[in-house]
Parts: C-alpha cells; sequence; structure tokens
C-alpha cells in the first residue's frame, strides 16, 4: 500500500504517533487509506449538499474495508461571482484546485482517493488531479437542482438572467421578476440546466470516471446518497483491483467523452476543459476535433438552455447511458475502455434503455445531425473559436453585420440595455481572455442581456472570454488568439463587416489582409488589468483558449 510509506517501519514511528493523535486506531493503521476530497461549503448552492454525500461516501468506504480520510477543495459559484471583478476567480480556481489536492494527496500517501465535487471549475479541475497523482479514484458530485417553476412552466438559472434583460426592456414587471427571483432555484444542487457543472458531471459517466447516474440523480433524491455509498466501495475494488484514472482516462475515453458532449449539447466550456483534462494524460487535444465527432455525432438533447427539458428529465429518460447507448449503436464509441466499475463501457451500458425519446431522441431522428458544439475558425479566430451550436437559432446559423467593439463586459452590458445595439449588431468584447481579463470571465449577463432584450434571433456576441453553459443565442467564445497578445479580435474597429458562418465552421471580418497587417503593425499591448496577487502569477502563465487555457511555465519567468 502506498500508505505504508506513512504507516509502516521503526522510520514511520513518528508518523504514527501522529495518526495516533488522529484518533487512528491500530486496526484501521493496517488498512488501506482513502482520501475523500469535499467541495462542502456554505456559499455554493450545488455544494451545501455536499457534507451529506461525503459523510455516504465515507460509509461506503469503511464498509468495504477502508479508512475513509476527508480533506478541503474549494469551489466558486459561478451564478453568485457573475458581472464582477469575481468572474476573473472563476476559471483560474480549476487549477488551484488540482494542484492543491495534488499537493494533500501526495503529501500524506492515500491509497485511493473519492472525489466529491459539484460545480463549474471542481469537476474538471478533480479530474486534472486524478490524472497527475493516479491511484485508484472514483467520482461523485452533489448532483443537479430541481428546475423551478414560474406561471406553470420549468425555468432554470438562465430564464432568471434572461428576465432581468425582460424587465430592463419593459416586458416584465418589478412583480413578475420577484416571481423569477424566488422560484427559479428551488433546491440545493447544480443548477438544472446542461450548464457546465452537469455537462461536466455528465462527461465523467463518459469518461468511466462515475457511476452510473453521477450525472443526473438530482441532488435531492435518496438515490443520491446511495451512489455516494456505491461510489465509497467502488473504489475499494478499483484499489483491489489496482485500476488507475491513467488506465481509464485514454485518449479513446476523451474521444468518448467528446462525443457524448455533441450528442447532449454541452457547455461551451468542455471545450476548455476537456483539453486540460487530456493535457494531464499527455494527449494534445486540438480543439478542431470537435468538428471532425460533431459532424457524425447526432444532437439527441435539448436541455435548457438550447431546450425546455432539465436534468431530472434528463435522468428519468435513462440518463446518459441511455444517450451513449444510442451512439453506441450506431457505432460511434469506444466500448472497450475501462472505467471505474471495474468493467469496459460497453459492459455497463449494455442494458441501457432509453425511455422517453422526446427527451432523448433517437438517433435516427435527432435534433441534428450533427453535435451540439463548433469550432469556427478564419481571419478573425485563426487558432479556433467555440459556439453552442445547438443553441443558435436558425436564422443566426449565418450572419453578417457590424461590429460593436467594447474593450469590457461592463460596458457591453451598459450597451446593451441602454439600447444602443439594434437587430444585426455583432457585439465584440475583448481583452476578456485568459491573459487579458485575466481569467477569462464567462459572458452570461450580455448573453442574457440580448435574449431578454428579445434581440436573441438577430445579435451576435463574439469574445475573447467565455461563455456559461446557461447562454445561448450565436455567442461563440474563446477566439483565438486572444486581444491581450494581439490576436486579430485586437484589431477589429466600430463597423467592420463580421461574418458568421457556423454550418461551414467559419468566422471572419471583412477586411483585406493588407489593412490588417496595418493595423497589427500599429497595436500597442495594453497595460495589464491586474498586477498583483494570484491571477497576475495565472496571467503569466495561462495559454489561449484554444489550449484550454493550460498553465504553463514562460520561458525567462522564475
Amino acid at each position: 500500500m502506498r500508505s505504508d510509506n506513512v504507516k509502516v517501519g521503526t522510520q514511520q514511528a513518528p508518523h504514527r504517533s501522529l495518526f495516533n493523535a488522529l484518533g487512528f486506531t491500530q486496526e484501521e493503521m493496517k488498512k488501506p487509506m482513502v482520501g475523500i476530497v469535499s467541495s462542502y461549503n456554505e456559499i455554493v448552492p450545488g455544494h451545501m449538499n455536499l457534507d451529506k454525500i461525503v459523510d455516504a461516501v465515507r460509509l461506503g468506504v469503511a464498509e468495504a474495508g477502508g479508512v475513509p480520510v476527508v480533506f478541503p477543495a474549494i469551489a466558486v459559484c459561478d451564478g453568485i461571482a457573475m458581472g464582477h471583478i469575481g468572474m476573473k476567480y472563476s476559471l483560474v480556481t480549476r487549477d488551484l484546485i488540482a494542484d492543491s489536492t495534488e499537493c494533500m494527496a501526495l503529501a500524506h500517501q492515500f491509497d485511493a482517493l473519492v472525489m466529491v465535487p459539484n460545480c463549474d471549475k471542481n469537476v474538471p479541475g478533480l479530474l486534472m488531479a486524478a490524472a497527475r497523482i493516479n491511484v485508484p479514484t472514483v467520482f461523485v458530485s452533489g448532483g443537479p437542482m430541481l428546475a423551478g417553476h414560474v406561471k406553470g412552466e420549468k425555468r432554470s438559472l438562465s430564464s432568471m438572467f434572461e428576465a432581468v434583460g425582460s424587465h430592463a426592456a419593459g416586458t416584465i414587471t418589478d412583480e413578475e421578476l420577484l416571481e423569477f427571483e424566488e422560484k427559479t432555484c428551488p433546491t440545493c444542487g447544480s443548477c438544472s440546466g446542461m450548464y457546465t457543472a452537469n455537462s461536466m458531471n455528465c462527461l465523467t459517466e463518459a469518461l468511466g470516471m462515475g457511476l452510473r447516474g453521477n450525472g443526473t440523480i438530482p441532488a435531492v433524491y435518496s438515490e443520491r446518497i446511495k451512489l455516494a455509498k456505491h461510489a465509497g466501495m467502488a473504489v475499494m475494488n478499483l484499489l483491489e483491483k489496482n485500476i488507475r484514472p491513467r488506465d481509464i482516462m485514454t485518449k479513446d475515453a476523451i474521444l468518448n467523452a467528446l462525443t457524448v458532449d455533441m450528442a447532449l449539447g454541452c457547455s461551451t466550456n468542455s471545450m476548455l476543459h476537456l483539453p486540460a483534462i487530456a493535457h494531464e494524460v499527455g494527449f494534445d487535444f486540438d480543439i478542431a476535433f470537435a468538428n471532425e465527432i460533431s459532424e457524425k455525432t447526432p444532437n439527441v438533447c435539448h436541455l435548457a438552455p438550447a431546450g425546455p427539458t432539465y436534468m431530472e428529465d434528463l435522468n428519468e429518460a435513462g440518463g446518459v447511458y441511455a444517450v451513449m447507448k444510442e451512439l453506441a449503436d450506431i457505432g460511434l464509441l469506444h466500448t472497450d475502455c475501462m472505467t471505474v466499475t471495474g468493467e469496459t463501457i460497453g459492459e455497463n451500458i449494455k442494458d441501457a434503455v432509453n425511455k422517453n425519446t422526446d427527451v432523448i431522441r433517437t438517433v435516427e431522428n435527432p435534433y441534428s445531425k450533427t453535435g451540439g458544439l463548433a469550432v469556427l475558425k478564419g481571419n478573425l479566430a485563426p487558432d479556433g473559436s467555440v459556439v453552442k451550436r445547438s443553441a443558435v437559432v436558425e436564422e443566426m446559423m449565418v450572419h453578417e453585420g457590424p461590429a460593436r467593439v467594447f474593450e469590457c463586459e461592463e460596458d457591453a452590458i451598459a450597451a446593451i440595455k441602454g439600447g444602443k445595439i439594434v437587430a444585426g449588431d455583432v457585439v465584440v468584447i475583448r481583452y476578456e481572455g485568459p491573459k487579458g481579463g485575466p481569467g477569462m470571465r464567462e459572458m452570461l449577463n450580455p448573453t442574457s442581456a440580448i435574449a431578454g432584450m428579445g434581440l436573441g434571433s438577430s445579435v451576435a456576441l463574439i469574445t475573447d472570454g467565455r461563455f456559461s453553459g446557461a447562454s445561448r443565442g450565436a455567442s461563440i467564445g474563446h477566439v483565438s488568439p486572444e486581444a491581450a497578445v494581439g490576436g486579430p479580435i485586437a484589431l477589429v474597429e466600430e463597423g467592420d463587416i463580421i461574418s458568421i458562418d457556423i454550418p461551414n465552421m467559419k468566422l471572419d471580418v471583412k477586411v483585406s489582409d493588407e489593412e490588417m497587417e496595418a493595423r497589427k503593425a500599429k497595436w500597442q499591448p495594453r497595460e495589464p488589468k491586474v498586477t498583483g496577487g494570484y491571477l497576475s502569477r495565472y496571467r503569466e502563465m495561462v495559454t489561449s483558449g484554444n489550449r484550454g487555457a493550460i498553465l504553463e511555465v514562460c520561458e525567462g519567468k522564475h
């Protein structure tokens, strides 16, 4: 056992004295030590129930013969952090989570781990850590929130943000806005649509790192507690069989996750997180893979914000396994990939059933024959940009319009709510990328304002920042190279005509190469928005969005 490094031998007598201080018994000292990474806190709605999940995992580990030991991971609520300086601290926590978990797990020599995340950056951060540490590991999340109900219709957080835009446009009253406020988020759990948290939790099943139902069983269901107990038992089985994360998260498994991503219509943030996870296992993930897989993967789900169904509906319809079965039946998955059950993907999904073809359409009757995401390239985004194609209305799939250029998110929101953006415009928000932000803020406020103002079918938004999974419409993010490093988005001028062609994966500004070169020659880097603290260090090390905003040591930096 790895933990023997801190428990066995004369040299380890001081270590044992410290375990004695922790209350370890002699019997426990002889058993495997399983770290439970708890993202529990009292500020994130998706995490407020994780104490109960962790307790259930502890029971499962102990019942299967291990010694559970809990240690923490941080978490940011993207909804609460949205629209102010707090959002600069969202994406950056992914690497803090991975780094701190690696430190804790290796410093204390745990034999195995159970990761208990829920919201946006915790899941990918802990997947990255699992790949680095490479001891037997199982994921069990806190589960999704139930949908809210307003005026007899199911609602979610995206509805709430769009209601603010509707209120600004004068189409709903103060009282109606208050009803949304009080009823949109009715329970604990990750917000109820196919936003980033739920996208990544679903993809843990596709990767093979989570048990069946990890992505979809609602947070308030007792079935979630049972799942957590089984996760604790499962990690002991993995330990016995010596099945590790790098045995599971192979290149084929990551391609499986990308395929399931396309079928589900996941958040564009998955195009940041899957490359970062792949990087940890030594797979150079070019986001252009997305188009290759998208071209052959039908989009079979339209969960909020793309459509009227929610995570609870996907769960009742058969969950992620039912979606995977649809894909496997037409040969789109690598079914021989190993999973945390100790069996392959193919063995796991062989009995899965699609129980509601209105929620999970069959591959013969998809929403579209192509996947939910697309990577667009062109002279405005030579290294790529990302759009949630499944959440774009048909009339905006191809669009040309004048650029309305803003140097930060706040200025764009003021213009949208002030009625200065009109049908046909293309809003460009730049210097919000990984380096330029720094931190690559999500743009849920401007996309929601556009939708709420009734412009969702006539106005596009382009940014080197990113979008919440709750965003919908012609919202194109991750434009790379970003403005802060002199990418073409930094050279766009007010009134330039921007051409968007999602079916043909093109994003261009209609300006000659000669003019763009002339503008480039005059361009000067901006002074950093942040000059101290963690964000300053992050800015120096972070790469572009097309590479997953991974961190690299810069040459000449110490």
